[in-house]
Order: C-alpha cells, then structure tokens, then sequence
C-alpha cells in the first residue's frame, strides 16, 4: 500500500508494493501463451485456409469479414468484462473466474469453427471465440497491476511479450502442421486454450474484493464510465492514440503475410514460409523484450524505448515495401521483432502507469485493449483497398510506415511518465 492511500482501502484495491514470486509470474505467461495461441493460429494461418477451402475465389474478402467481425466483437468485450471483473466478488478473487470461464468458453468457440461449412458458421464462431477470450484476456491483464509494483512491471511486461509471441509461434506451428485438416487444428488450438489457464487458476493467488466495498451497480452510470476523458485524463488519451497506431502499423504488416508470400514473394509453401517468419520474429520479440523491459525498470524510463521500437517497426515495413524475396521478408522478421518486443514490454509497463482508478484498472486497461483490437476492424478494410484497388501490397506497407512513425512522434505527448 502507497503513503498516499488510506487504510481502509480493500487489499484488492491497494497499490502493489511487494513483488511477485516466479511462480506467480510463470502461471500468468502461460495463460498469455494458450490465449495467444487461440487467437494467433486462426487469424496467421486457419482463417486464410478456412477461407480458401470455403471459396478460393473469395478469399480475401471472407478472410477480412471474418476477421473484421471478431476484431468487432472484441472491442466491446475486452472493457465489458474487464469492468465486470473489477466489481466481481467471488471467493476465488476477481480474475480467477473470468480466466478460467473465459478459456474455457473461448475453446468451446473454436471447436464450433472446426464444423463450419458456410461463412455465416465461421463468422458466428470466431465471434464468440473473440468474446469469450477477451474476457479472460482483460482479467488476467488487470492481474498485473493488481499484483505487480511499479519497478517490477517492465520486466513482467517483457516476459508477457514472451507468452504472446509463444502463442504466436505455436500457433504458426499448428497452422502448418494443420494445413490439410483444419478439424485437427482447431482441436490442438482449442485444448492449448484451456489447458493454459489451469495454472494460474489452480495458485489462487487472486485477491477477492469484499462486498460493499465498491458502490452498488448502477447501469447508467456503469455505461458513462466507459467515457474516461482524454483531455481530463490526457496521458490515457495519448497513450491510448500512440497503441493503437503502433499495432494498426504492425497489423498491416501481418494480415495478409500468408497471401504476400503466396502471391507476391511466390513461396513454393506459404503456411511453412509464415512459420519460418514467426518464428525469426518470435526469437527476436522474445530477445528485445526482456532485455528492454528490464532496462526501462533500471532507469525508470519508458518513453525512449517506446519511440525507438515504433521506429523500428516502421524501418521493417519499410523493408516490406521494397521486398521481393523471402530473404529480404526474414530482414523484415527481424526488425519487426526487435521493435514490436521492445514496445510490448515497455508500453504495457507505461500504460500501468497512467490508469485514472485503481478500482476499475480492468475496464480501464479493457479501453486500452481496444487499441489493440481496434487496428484488426481497421487494417483488413485498409489491406483490402490497397491490395485490391490502390496499388497492391507496396502501398499497404507504406501505409504502415507512415502510421508507425506518426505513432513514435506522439509518444512525446506523454507527460507524467518519463
């Protein structure tokens, strides 16, 4: 508990000053993993696949409805129940349920997807897969600040970036290894996401919120404080403009990496080339984002390495414009690594930073979400344009350039955090 707060605040309200153990820190990247894997084998490889068995034809306009909807759905369910979790009451605690409802429901969705033989039926199931694991994402992401102290959360953060970018490289695996039975790969992907979450929910770790201790629900009011002023709170605002232009930029980058190879680069084996690709990005997000989150904790600033990550996405796309093989695709790989690893780790530890209430940092950091669900509604309706009617895949990477860089110029905007 800070100096600042009295002592009649709920220990689930209070800021974290002791730190978190390994073990804690592991069950929390290891939901990250199976959640990641949930979303990331669909959206790298099974949608496009799914997509192309369904009407080869059509396959980038049902690959970006598909996508586009899901992404749609998760804006809205990412601070819906994140602010749910932060008035639970359960005895388990206030994430724990979430967590482990939502991984489950999250892996029901999927195993609908396996039987879809019609757009309608994968459009409805990656919808629900969007909702049910959003809800568990917003829980076990306001876990950290709930748990975490400020000069610990850029290492937790960069170790989280490692369970994204497992999740993403698994799921790169599966979809390769799937790619003539997509039943099968949905199955695998389905059983990572619940199997995941069993850790954290078996620690019982989560800090339970007494009754009564938060004003009871009132629906106009639990609807107008999804508004959190950006001129009032402007930090959150900046922060949140500055994420969603970064992943929007990186979006671009990734949502038609499959096709790219397939009709640009003229990869003999696409789904493989997008294997080989993640896992050069894996390595490198996994390497830059331990290393910079630890930095930023050691010298307690977070907004240099945020612009220089921003930047270097931005050099990546750049590199994509001009590609023409796949050697020049794995420079890209590599710098998209780099920089997008470095700006996981420290971003999220700055986001913790400039929450507005500590009693409502799951819908608040749900808020945030959308700046990471957002640029997935966006980037397929851009990508969709500017592959189909605008130039083709040069213009959508240089598209990506000048979004990244507009987003490492606003980051200076940011005040209360150095």
């Amino acid at each position: 508990m800070s100096a600042a707060e009295p002592m009649d605040v709920p220990a689930a309200l209070r800021t974290p000053i002791k730190r978190v153990g390994p073990g804690w820190i592991a069950a929390v990247v290891i939901v990250h993993i199976g959640i990641n894997v949930g979303f990331f084998a669909p959206i790298q490889v099974l949608l496009g696949l799914h997509a192309e068995q369904l009407d080869a034809s059509q396959k980038n306009a049902i690959l970006s409805l598909v996508t586009g909807v899901g992404a749609a759905v998760s804006l809205v369910a990412n601070p819906l129940f994140g602010a749910l979790s932060d008035r639970s009451t359960s005895k388990f605690g206030r994430r724990i349920p979430w967590v482990f409802f939502g991984t489950i429901c999250a892996a029901l969705a999927l195993l609908l997807m396996s039987t879809a033989h019609t757009v309608s039926t994968l459009v409805i199931g990656w919808a629900l897969m969007q909702a049910a694991g959003n809800a568990a994402l917003a829980a076990i992401f306001a876990a950290i600040p709930d748990k975490v102290p400020v000069e610990q959360r850029g290492m937790v953060g960069g170790l989280v970036a490692l369970g994204q970018t497992c999740g993403s490289l698994i799921g790169a695996v599966i979809g390769m290894v799937a790619a003539s039975n997509l039943v099968f790969g949905y199955a695998i992907v389905a059983t990572a996401v619940a199997i995941c979450s069993i850790p954290f929910v078996l620690m019982r770790q989560d800090v339970a919120l007494p009754k009564g201790a938060l004003e009871p629900l009132k629906p106009l009011e639990f609807l107008r404080s999804f508004w959190i002023n950006p001129v009032k709170h402007s930090d959150f605002g900046w922060a949140w403009l500055t994420r969603f232009l970064l992943y929007l930029g990186c979006q671009l980058c990734l949502v038609y990496l499959l096709f790219f190879l397939q009709d640009a680069i003229k990869h003999p084996e696409p789904a493989q080339g997008v294997l080989v690709l993640t896992a050069i990005y894996a390595f490198c997000v996994i390497f830059s984002s331990v290393i910079s989150g630890k930095l930023s904790d050691k010298d307690g600033k977070r907004k240099k390495y945020v612009i220089l990550s921003s930047v270097i996405v931005a050099a990546a796309a750049g590199v994509l414009t001009f590609a023409t093989s796949f050697t020049t695709a794995i420079i890209a790989a590599v710098l998209l690594g780099i920089g997008f690893g470095a700006y996981l780790a420290v971003d999220f530890a700055l986001l913790t930073q400039v929450l507005p209430n500590a009693d409502s940092r799951g819908k608040d950091l749900g808020m945030i979400n959308i700046a990471n669900s957002l640029p997935q509604v966006v980037a397929p309706l851009i990508a969709w344009l500017t592959v189909t009617w605008f130039g083709g895949y040069r213009t959508l990477f240089l598209c990506s350039v000048v979004i990244s860089l507009l987003g490492a110029v606003l980051v200076r905007q940011i005040k209360s955090v150095p």
